[in-house]
C-alpha cells in the first residue's frame, strides 16, 4: 500500500465485524509499533492484545461508564448545542462521532482484538504515541481497522490496571487502548479543517503561505495563493 494512502485513509473505524483477526496479522501490528522512534532510544514501553472475552467482559462495563462520564463532562455542552442543531453541518458531524464512539462502546466485548499501550517515564507520550500509530497504520494495510481511545486510562485507570494485572509498583501507565477488527464501513478520506486554517509560518497567526483546499491524496502539489 502507498505510504499516502495509509496517511491518508487510516481514521477512525469504529464499528467492526467479530471475525478474529489472524495472528500473522497481529504479529505485523506489533512489529511495526517497536520500530517506531523512542526516545532516547529507551523503548519504555509495553503492549498488550487483549482478545479473551473473560478479559473483555470485565473491560466492558468499565469502557461504558467511562464513555458515559466523557458525555456528562468533557462533551456535555457540545452534544447539547448539536442535538438543539442537528440539521447544522457541525452538529451533523458531531453526533456521528458521537453515535460511533457510542456503537463501540455498546458492542465493546464483540470486537476481537484490543492494544493496549503502556508507557513509563513519558508524560508527554512522544515515545508511545508514535509506536500506536505505527500499529494503526500497519492495521490499515492489513485491511483492519483501528481507533485509538483513552477514556479507560483517565476515568477508570486503576481498575482497568488491576484487571490486566499490570504491576502496580513499577510506574506503568496506561496511555492508550486501541480498537482492532475489519470493519464494516468503506475506508476513505475523513473531512477536515484544510491544513492552512490551523497552520501557520515563523510566527503565530502568520500566513502559511500555500492553501490545501482539497486532500492531495490523490492529487497534486499545494497550489499557490
Amino acid at each position: 500500500m502507498d505510504v499516502y494512502e495509509a496517511l491518508y485513509t487510516t481514521r477512525a473505524m469504529r464499528r467492526v465485524r467479530p471475525d478474529p483477526i489472524p495472528e500473522r496479522v497481529q504479529a505485523r501490528i506489533l512489529d511495526a509499533a517497536i520500530r517506531a522512534p523512542s526516545g532516547g532510544n529507551a523503548q519504555n514501553w509495553r503492549f498488550m492484545l487483549v482478545d479473551d472475552p473473560q478479559v473483555k467482559a470485565q473491560l466492558g462495563p468499565l469502557y461504558r461508564d467511562c464513555i458515559a462520564q466523557l458525555w456528562a463532562t468533557g462533551y456535555q455542552e457540545r452534544i447539547a448545542r448539536a442535538t438543539a442543531a442537528p440539521a447544522a453541518p457541525a452538529s451533523a458531524a458531531l453526533l456521528r462521532v458521537v453515535a460511533s464512539a457510542q456503537h463501540l462502546a455498546d458492542r465493546f466485548e464483540d470486537v476481537p482484538l484490543f492494544l493496549m499501550a503502556f508507557g513509563r517515564n513519558d508524560p508527554s507520550g512522544g515515545s508511545i504515541y508514535p509506536a500506536v500509530w505505527s500499529a494503526q497504520l500497519a492495521a490499515r494495510a492489513e485491511g483492519v481497522g483501528s481507533a485509538l481511545t483513552t477514556v479507560l486510562g483517565i476515568f477508570r485507570a486503576a481498575e482497568t490496571l488491576r484487571i490486566l494485572r499490570v504491576p502496580a509498583d513499577r510506574g506503568w501507565e496506561m496511555a492508550c487502548c486501541v480498537s482492532f477488527g475489519y470493519p464494516t464501513g468503506r475506508w476513505g478520506v475523513a473531512a477536515r479543517r484544510p491544513a492552512h486554517e490551523v497552520a501557520y509560518r515563523n510566527a503565530w497567526g502568520a500566513e502559511l503561505g500555500f492553501s490545501v483546499n482539497e486532500p492531495l491524496w490523490p492529487g497534486e502539489a499545494p497550489g499557490q495563493e
